[in-house]
């Protein structure tokens, strides 16, 4: 469904209108449109629809056309909320919001010098527009927001006007920004983008006759001098600039992500034919071609052909990917859009935490832009809907083994062998016309031996090119023996195993070695340092035998993964018949030094990327050389490195596993539980590469690697807010290092334990928790740990409302943050003393710690636990009666812990919202964000955090006049505090007189 407000105000679907019938109900789905997905109170809905000129029983009249809406909308497109009414943002698509998505991102491109983008971007969010916005609704708020509106469209005109200027386009626009300047003759940038335009079209003159107008007009009018822009713009014409700006192109690389066309590409010719045509249709949606076919039947090379023939009908770019369809672990597409939206421009601090806003950011950057995306290898419809652009003009060709039927639109493909000729045209191509044709009958025979399919024939041509003097008649009966011999085994056609076969033992014993190794692991795409751990030689060493293995036609080559590192790949039948190979000669040394090796690259990597979320509290992995060169290249982006290997690296894991590997496969679960995966989207990998090394451990009898495992997954379920699971895991891992006598890692879990307990809510039992850990620590010389074990002990105290003590042990655990040189550490008990002192009343110290440790985890750049100490801040500021500016930093942080999956830090901050609603007298909108709030916690089975929301509730209720409703509220909350003896047992009731200035 389509709500269009920029112009009459519509709702279309399908392409055609829905009536709607009526003055008033247009009006309401106004309203409701421009705050789509946001809760409009029922009274700012009243003063919007009827201002001073109320109905008899507006709120009666408000529901009657409500119903009405809902009628013509469908019934769950508005959704009643506690405090109003929202359009539910899943189920419509409102012009304004596109606008200003399209028109943000071609702002943000303007900004970075990429005029052409930026220029298409918005211009497809001013087409959006169709008169004046809210054209057929009346009164106050629709003239504020008509205005409001009206300032945005001028504001992309002037962006669009600026983009189009730098690209030399002056003379088209003077006569289009004359009139602008007419009827805005006071604003400044409008007037200097006609200067710049009449300056690029030769009329230098009239420039600067125009620069006196307005500087006459300014002075006599208000009374003031140009401002800079205008002066600016006017320095620009005197000295003969503003012609011509060039894009800066190493901002943001072009997009050309095609893997390299194949010069000898054979047949296919209806095939190309087809696809290339499709592509180049201009539709009123996104193209889609989809090929499927058999392995080795040439997907990818008529993808890829396909693609390159049509590239220049896509100015916008080429975006390609492998997506392992075919594998054991598909690409998942959370992961293929970070990478995307990495091409495009977005910073990694930019990229969304979800999938589906990573798929609307993609959506939005590519919106007017033509652009053709490669889906190589596709598993399903799942996997390639999220990675599919939104608009027309951009063009998708995905490959799979599987027919995708439905994929709505698409044009399908299905690849077959190669016909006889065509078998014969490949090898003609590769092996020489006339020597093809003068032994034509065993040229033949050679490919019926390969099955027809291309990649069989491409190893044989390959062969034979490579070997000019052999007869065709030599390699035929090679083939034939291979075949014969390979008739024991039962994986795949034997025809093309013979001729793999036949490549593999051409080649020297290191590359053989490479394949074979490969194989055991099962891997589809890598880089060379797994290779160089492999065959353990030089990384340079492993890049040579990379390269021989690319000229034999065995590996391919990938796009560079977001470090520049280069990827390799093996193609599906290429990797099943290395793992043949495998099979022969299991080498379980080599998969402990691949994972060994791993371990301590993901441990470097983690070393050199912000901290996501606390202190590490893992002892060191033993000392791995490691290359400079690989370490030099990871540094540039560990990030995008841990995101490249993932499937990798859990594959390590799963393979050390299967080998009865259990301390290596153990250690690089753990190693991994400590990565990136802790603070982006891979809880996927996290669970199954410690699941598998759990099995692995228990069939060894290593009890205290399955201690370990057991913490990691106690950390996945802490990270996950599944914290009765957490602290099941936790406690079995205590219990285990206890039982091997393992002190350190027995004050790990302990105090990992302690965090989920307290977060649980269980407050008593976390004090417990933490007196048995306090001889353990007394034993050990580990600093660290006792600054996180008097951390948590202070953060128990403040919440059972012992909080001198709490803020004497905060102290202590500053002191100690501070002695180890920890400033992460150290912001986190800051912020605690901040909580601590609020919770005392005491709110000038609370303050002061609070904006410390805002400005330290600042200057740590982690986006994460800052939105945690803006939150606490925030929380003083309502309490001291200066709750109005805090709502933009509330927004950021409530879309910050929604980016990082945060459900815990998503409803504290919703909670607050609703304080600061009830600070400044406003309940029925307090309601709103707590009923988000409680959600959460019931959701998150959090019954001290829904208990301490609804005390909020029950003084909200008091103020809007619903007594018996606030007293159920605390009753039910006062009963939750007893049980777990927390501080607000004995503060009482937050009545209506305490909210104004002190809601808490």
């Amino acid at each position: 469904m389509d709500i269009c407000v920029l112009g009459p105000v519509q709702a279309r679907r399908d392409g055609g209108e829905v009536p709607i019938t009526g003055r008033k109900p247009k009006a309401l789905l106004a309203v409701l449109a421009v705050d789509a997905g946001r809760v409009v109170s029922a009274d700012a809905l009243i003063s919007a629809l009827w201002g001073d000129d109320l109905p008899a029983d507006p709120r009666a009249r408000l529901h009657s056309l409500v119903s009405a809406v809902r009628t013509v909308l469908g019934g769950e497109a508005v959704a009643r909320r506690s405090a109003g009414y929202v359009l539910v943002g899943d189920r419509v698509r409102v012009d304004a919001h596109v606008f200003a998505e399209q028109s943000s991102a071609g702002r943000r491109l303007l900004g970075e010098n990429r005029f052409g983008p930026a220029a298409d971007l918005l211009r497809a969010a001013l087409d959006l527009w169709t008169g004046p916005a809210l054209l057929d609704v009346d009164g106050e708020w629709a003239e504020a927001e008509r205005a409001r509106l009206a300032e945005a469209r001028l504001a992309a005109v002037e962006d669009l006007t600026d983009a189009r200027l730098a690209m030399g386009e002056g003379a088209e626009l003077v006569a289009e920004l004359t009139g602008l300047v007419a009827g805005h003759a006071e604003r400044e940038r409008l007037r200097g983008l006609l200067m710049l335009a009449l300056h690029q079209a030769g009329r230098t003159a009239e420039a600067l006759r125009c620069y006196e107008e307005g500087r006459t007009l300014l002075r006599d009018e208000l009374g003031v001098d140009p401002g800079p822009e205008l002066r600016a713009a006017h320095a620009r014409v005197l000295r003969g600039e503003g012609r011509r700006r060039v894009e800066r192109r190493h901002a943001v690389p072009v997009l050309a992500q095609l893997p390299p066309d194949i010069s000898d590409f054979t047949g296919r010719e209806d095939e190309v034919a087809r696809l290339a045509g499709h592509l180049l249709t201009r539709q009123p949606a996104v193209v889609v071609g989809a090929i499927a076919g058999k392995p080795g039947s040439g997907k990818s090379s008529l993808a890829v052909r396909v693609a390159h023939l049509v590239r220049a009908d896509f100015p916008g770019g080429q975006l390609y990917v492998n997506l392992h369809g075919a594998t054991a672990a598909p690409q998942q597409p959370s992961v293929v859009l970070s990478r995307f939206l990495h091409a495009l421009g977005v910073s990694e601090d930019d990229v969304p935490g979800g999938v589906e806003d990573r798929a609307a950011l993609f959506r939005s950057l590519l919106a007017g832009r033509r652009t053709l995306v490669v889906l190589d290898d596709a598993a399903d419809e799942e996997q390639v809907r999220p990675l599919l652009p939104g608009t027309e003009g951009c063009a998708v060709l995905v490959t799979g083994r599987r027919r995708l039927g439905a994929m709505a639109g698409a044009v399908h493909v299905d690849l077959p062998m190669f016909a006889d000729e065509e078998a014969l045209a490949l090898l003609e191509s590769l092996a020489g016309r006339e020597r093809v044709a003068a032994q034509r009958d065993q040229a033949a025979d050679i490919v019926r031996l390969c099955g027809y399919l291309p990649l069989a024939v491409r190893i044989v041509g390959a062969k034979l090119a490579a070997r000019p003097r052999w007869p065709i008649a030599e390699l035929r009966g090679r083939l034939r023996a291979q075949h014969r011999l390979l008739n024991e085994l039962v994986l795949g056609d034997l025809a093309v195993r013979g001729s793999l076969l036949l490549s593999y033992d051409g080649l020297g014993e290191l590359e053989r070695t490479a394949l074979r190794r490969l194989g055991l692991l099962g891997v589809t795409d890598f880089s060379g340092w797994l290779v160089a751990a492999l065959l353990d030689v030089s990384p340079q060493a492993a890049d040579e035998v990379l390269e021989r293995l690319v000229d034999a036609t065995l590996v391919d080559t990938a796009a560079p993964d977001g470090t520049g590192a280069v990827r390799y790949a093996l193609h599906d039948l290429v990797r099943e018949f290395c793992g043949e190979q495998a099979q022969r000669d299991v080498e379980p040394e080599v998969v402990e030094r691949c994972a060994r090796y791993a371990a301590a690259l993901v441990e470097y990597a983690t070393n050199h990327m912000p901290r996501g979320t606390a202190p590490q509290l893992t002892r060191h992995l033993g000392r791995v050389a490691l290359d400079e060169g690989v370490t030099r290249r990871l540094r540039t982006n560990p990030t995008a490195w841990l995101d490249a290997e993932g499937v990798v690296l859990v594959g390590l894991v799963e393979r050390a596993s299967e080998l009865g590997l259990a301390a290596p496969a153990a250690t690089l679960a753990a190693t991994l539980s400590s990565s990136a995966f802790t603070v982006r989207d891979h809880f996927s990998h996290w669970w199954h590469a410690h699941a598998t090394a759990l099995d692995a451990v228990h069939r060894a009898g290593d009890r205290s690697s399955e201690a370990s495992l057991l913490v990691g997954l106690g950390n996945l379920r802490f990270e996950q807010d599944r914290l009765e699971e957490a602290v099941g895991y936790l406690e079995r891992a205590r219990d285990v290092y206890a039982e091997v006598g393992d002190d350190y890692g027995r004050a790990v879990a302990q105090l990992k334990l302690s965090s989920a307990q307290r977060e649980w809510g269980r407050l008593r039992v976390t004090l417990s928790t933490l007196e048995d850990l306090t001889p353990v620590l007394s034993s050990l010389s580990e600093p660290q740990l006792t600054a996180r074990a008097t951390h948590n002990r202070a953060m128990t105290l403040i919440e059972l409302g012992h909080l001198p003590a709490a803020i004497e042990e905060c102290g202590r655990a500053v002191a100690a943050y501070r002695d180890l040189d920890d400033r992460f550490g150290q912001a986190l008990a800051t912020r605690s003393t901040g909580i601590a002192h609020r919770a005392a009343g005491e709110l000038d110290h609370a303050e002061r710690a609070c904006e410390s440790a805002r400005r330290t985890l600042t200057e740590i750049g982690d986006q994460h636990m800052l939105a945690y100490a803006t939150q606490s801040l925030a929380k003083v500021l309502i309490r001291q009666g200066r709750g109005a500016r805090v709502l933009g930093w509330l927004t950021d942080c409530l879309r910050t812990c929604h980016e990082f999956k945060d459900g815990f830090g998503q409803a504290l901050v919703l909670r607050t919202l609703g304080e600061r609603e009830l600070a400044v007298g406003s309940p029925e909108a307090a309601l709103g964000h707590f009923d988000r709030s409680l959600q959460w916690w019931t959701g998150l089975d959090l019954p001290l955090w829904r208990a301490r929301t609804l005390r909020d509730v029950s003084g909200a209720l008091a103020m809007t006049g619903d007594a018996p409703g606030s007293r159920a509220a605390w009753a039910e909350a006062l009963a939750t505090f007893e049980a777990h003896g927390s501080r607000e047992a004995g503060e009482g009731r937050l009545e209506p007189r305490w909210c104004l200035g002190r809601a808490g």
